[in-house]
């Protein structure tokens, strides 16, 4: 299996934990309701895929109590510092290839993780594998295709398209699709999910909001990739991020799609 690369990988770490820090106060309210809504309680065992700085996973922990437990599988977990509850196991481990014991658990959680995998399939089925019959999936992803600069300069609504359209090259060389999220619903369709649930999320964010702050930070991190597509130049990069800070702005920045299904008892 050939190594995907993670758009952040060379993100310097204090940054990084920023950005994810900024997405969990920006969408963990709307995670905490789907995983609610299948009916997450005490004694369930769930799995956090790709947990980023936390906050699902320890919120999971709360929920499933001490008698339940929260398997937090993630490539690089060095924002997952000790100590954890009680119940919280960290694996570092890729998700495609990590020893998890089939029809182990009642939930799988998964944010912003498949985007980044060419053969998100692949980790697909190694998640469907670990529910137990009759257990829940939830993913939720980011549809790029989606965004879109509403209000603003027109120069400035210039460079957020370009932006928006490095966006999709930098994945379109990554081999990575930038609209993974409008394929959530069918694919768990194809593999017989049941109970199937599925929205679109656009919001349309005004220049200083959390999800705004989320984009103006991925620039800053991802700038040379941005740049590297020969799509933007320096000055629409500074555009871009004078745009997302203005609060006379307007645009959809990104659609997330989620899905949820329950396996076959």
């Amino acid at each position: 299996m050939a190594e995907a690369e993670y758009v952040f990988q060379q993100a310097e770490d204090r940054k990084e934990l920023e950005r994810l820090q900024a997405i969990e106060r920006v969408f963990d309210p709307a995670s905490r309701r789907r995983l609610l809504a299948t009916g997450l309680k005490a004694g369930w065992r769930c799995l956090e895929v790709g947990a980023g700085a936390g906050s699902v996973m320890r919120w999971m922990s709360e929920a499933v109590g001490p008698t339940g437990q929260v398997v937090a599988v993630d490539i690089a977990p060095k924002f997952l510092v000790p100590p954890q509850p009680a119940n919280v196991e960290v694996r570092q481990a890729d998700i495609r290839t990590a020893p998890l014991p089939p029809q182990s658990f009642d939930l799988a959680h998964v944010r912003y993780v498949l985007i980044h995998l060419p053969d998100f399939e692949a980790a697909l089925t190694k998640i469907l594998a670990c529910l137990k019959p009759g257990g829940w999936v939830v993913l939720e992803e980011p549809d790029f295709s989606a965004s879109r600069g509403v209000t603003g300069e027109v120069e400035e609504l210039e460079s957020v398209g370009k932006v928006n359209q490095a966006i999709k090259v930098m994945y379109d060389k990554l081999g990575m699709d930038y609209a993974l999220g409008l394929k959530l619903p069918s694919l768990l369709q194809g593999r017989g999910l049941q109970e199937m649930a599925a929205e679109t999320d656009a919001v349309l964010a005004p220049g200083g909001s959390g999800l705004a702050e989320v984009m103006r930070m991925s620039a800053v991190q991802l700038r040379e990739k941005y740049l590297a597509t020969g799509v933007v130049t320096e000055q629409d990069l500074d555009r871009y991020g004078r745009f997302a800070e203005n609060p006379k702005t307007r645009a959809v920045y990104y659609a997330t799609v989620a899905a949820s299904g329950r396996k076959p008892a």
